[in-house]
C-alpha cells in the first residue's frame, strides 16, 4: 500500500520539474525570438511572410530538440538539423541571404535554448540570448542605416552624363524620381535610342518607399 502512494509521488515530482524547466526554456526562446523577428526584422523589412515562416521554425525547432534532446544526439543532432536545412531548403522561392541569415539566427537560438546542457545555468543561456539580440538590433538599426540601397533604371537624358553636369542629373533624378540620390554609375549607353543604363545609390531611411535591385527581386513584396 505504502508503495502505491509513494509512486505518484515521485513521479509528480519528476515531471513538475521538467515542466518548469520546459517552460522556463520556451518562454526564454520565445521572448528572444520575438524581440529578433518582430521588433528588428519586420520594423527593418516590413515582410509578414517571412515572420509566419521565423516564428513557426522557432517553435517547431524548439519543441523538437527539447523533447528529442533526451536521447543523447546533442552536438550531431544540432548539426543534422543545420545540414537536412542546407541541402533541402525551400525551393518555392529562393530565399535572399539577408532572410536566410535570419533564419540560421532563429534556428541557433531554438538550438541553443532547448539542447544547452542542464549544467549550463540559466544566466549564461541568457547572456547568450542576450548578446544575440543585442548584436542583431546593432546591426540592423546602426551598421544597416549606413547602407546605400541600389536601383537601375533606363535615363533618358544622355545629354546629364558627362562629369561636369554630375549635380545636373543628381537633380533631374530628384525632380522626377523624388529619390534622394547619394551617387550613380553610368552603364550602357545608347546613342541611337538617346538612353543609358543607370544605377543610383540611395539611402533606405530617405526614400523607404523605393524598392532596391535585391528587393524588387524578392517574391515576398508581392504577396504582402
Amino acid at each position: 500500500m505504502n508503495l502505491f502512494l509513494n509512486l505518484p509521488e515521485i513521479s509528480t515530482g519528476i515531471q513538475a520539474g521538467s515542466f518548469i524547466d520546459l517552460l522556463l526554456r520556451f518562454g526564454l526562446n520565445l521572448l528572444a525570438s520575438i524581440f529578433i523577428i518582430i521588433f528588428v526584422y519586420f520594423r527593418a523589412t516590413g515582410k509578414r511572410s517571412y515572420v509566419f515562416t521565423y516564428v513557426l521554425i522557432s517553435i517547431t525547432i524548439f519543441f523538437l530538440c527539447y523533447l528529442l534532446g533526451s536521447i543523447d544526439l546533442q552536438l550531431g543532432f544540432a548539426l543534422g538539423l543545420f545540414a537536412i536545412f542546407g541541402i533541402i531548403r525551400y525551393r518555392t522561392d529562393t530565399i535572399p541571404i539577408r532572410e536566410m541569415t535570419y533564419l540560421f539566427l532563429i534556428i541557433t537560438l531554438s538550438v541553443v535554448n532547448a539542447l544547452a546542457s542542464r549544467e549550463v545555468s540559466l544566466s549564461v543561456i541568457l547572456f547568450t540570448n542576450c548578446c544575440l539580440m543585442a548584436t542583431t538590433w546593432v546591426m540592423e538599426n546602426v551598421w544597416m542605416k549606413r547602407h546605400l540601397a541600389r536601383r537601375s533604371l533606363i535615363f533618358d537624358r544622355v545629354d546629364l552624363i558627362h562629369p561636369s553636369k554630375k549635380n545636373e542629373l543628381i537633380e533631374n533624378v530628384f525632380d522626377r524620381t523624388g529619390v534622394v540620390v547619394v551617387k550613380f554609375k553610368v552603364g550602357k549607353i545608347d546613342l541611337i535610342k538617346k538612353s543609358v543604363s543607370l544605377t543610383i545609390f540611395y539611402k533606405e531611411d530617405v526614400s523607404p518607399y523605393v524598392l532596391s535591385d535585391p528587393e524588387m527581386s524578392d517574391k515576398s513584396f508581392e504577396r504582402e
